[in-house]
């Protein structure tokens, strides 16, 4: 999928945005007079607990991880500080952050989102628990008999050597990173990056920094802060893509479309498609293949050209809107995406092919070709007749044009 379109990088501005926001305030902002100094540790606390809260009310798994994980994280570390940054305890205490808070965003990444209330998810509570046991027994190394000393030995390998941040820590960055970056990409039939996604991978950078100049507690304080603000913005994004997204096609929902109508000018076309003999391929493949042909027909009238714009409308129709465009300039650009939506072919999802499209891919590359489907829509396309048109109006003339392109025999486009 070309990436050419704005929408494809708008969920990336607010991260950027962020990380920006708190490297300018580090250069050039004045400092905190004594008595706000505590500022700089209580805002990542009030942000982090925000967000875990707000992971809960949306129900939201991976968000919910990551807030926790940070926030544990960010607890730990500066709880050990009042023993001095030089001790052994404090050394093993970031070391553990510098690894687990990156483990937890990647093992999410990996396991499907299931929310916060599910009953498997006892496994990342017995997980935490774990972890914290694990990580004060190796800071308590050297003062009781139960501790030992042999942790001591094992945080000056090479892998686990710090500050800064230990070999095996970046190792696990890095994987998170790519792991957070490819779920994220945009990949046919989805139409949209997710937000969420690209939170985590802001997240993660920014934590990473705080790692790197953990010796420098402004530093530190203000990224962990930024990771915190980053991921809440995210989970906001993803909650109005919820709601204003269709979630079967990717493409914006009815919703979405109203109150873009709002903003309408005098000048607009809208098109009105419909998916030619929908009923037929569910009644005779079945609603899986019902889906597919959804899916296929949303992804290609996502490219459409002339800075048009494609909703769900409801069903098997859809709409387009080109807001600032004639009907004669918006006409080939609907007829061109209907052409292509006749030529290709879609490929039947067998019983036995996998979800996931690339391994689909290796698949057919070994095995005779499946069964394939053509698809063809039909458009009724109108603009305003006058001044006093309303977008409502415009709707209703396209259906009746869609009526017309149906009526003379289907896959065209009428006015």
């Amino acid at each position: 999928m070309k990436l050419s379109h704005p929408r494809h990088f708008k969920p990336v501005l607010a991260p950027a945005a962020i990380l920006l926001a708190a490297v300018l305030a580090l250069a050039i902002g004045p400092a905190l007079p004594p008595s706000l100094s505590g500022l700089k540790t209580l805002v990542p606390y009030v942000l982090l607990l925000l967000g875990a809260g707000m992971g809960v009310w949306f129900n939201r798994g991976r968000a919910f991880v990551a807030f926790a994980s940070l926030l544990a994280a960010y607890a730990g570390y500066s709880l050990v500080l009042e023993f001095g940054a030089a001790t052994f305890a404090a050394r093993a205490i970031y070391t553990a952050i510098a690894l687990l808070v990156p483990l937890n965003i990647l093992l999410s990444l990996l396991l499907p989102e299931r929310g916060v209330f599910h009953h498997f998810n006892y496994r990342w509570l017995m997980l935490a628990v774990a972890e914290v046991l694990l990580v004060a027994w190796v800071a308590s190394a050297g003062r009781t008999s139960l501790s030992g000393t042999v942790w001591q030995d094992l945080l000056e390998h090479w892998l686990f050597r710090s500050p800064p941040t230990p070999v095996a820590g970046r190792l696990l960055f890095v994987a998170a990173l790519i792991a957070a970056i490819w779920r994220a990409w945009p990949r046919p039939p989805r139409t949209h990056t997710r937000p969420l996604d690209i939170g985590l991978a802001g997240t993660l950078v920014a934590f990473f920094i705080a790692c790197e100049w953990v010796a420098e507690l402004s530093v530190f304080d203000t990224f962990i802060a930024a990771a915190g603000a980053v991921m809440l913005v995210s989970l906001l994004q993803e909650s109005h893509r919820l709601a204003f997204r269709d979630e079967l096609t990717g493409l914006p929902s009815r919703r979405a479309l109203e109150e873009r109508l709002h903003g309408l000018g005098p000048v607009h076309a809208i098109g009105m498609v419909d998916v030619d003999h929908f009923k037929k391929f569910n009644d005779t493949h079945g609603h899986d293949i019902g889906d597919q042909v959804l899916k296929l027909v949303a992804a290609r009238l996502a490219e459409i050209g002339g800075g048009g714009d494609a909703y769900r409308y409801g069903g098997e129709e859809f709409c387009l809107l080109f807001d600032g465009c004639t009907l004669e300039e918006a006409l080939p650009h609907a007829d061109q995406i209907r052409a292509d939506i006749a030529a290709y072919e879609m490929a039947v999802r067998q019983d036995d092919r996998p979800k996931d499209a690339e391994a689909g891919t290796r698949l057919r590359s070994m095995r005779s070709a499946e069964k394939s489907l053509s698809v063809t829509v039909s458009i009724g396309i109108a603009e305003p007749d006058g001044p006093r048109s309303t977008p409502a109006e415009v709707i209703r003339a396209a259906d009746k044009a869609l009526y017309r392109a149906k009526e003379s025999g289907r896959n065209r486009v009428s006015r």
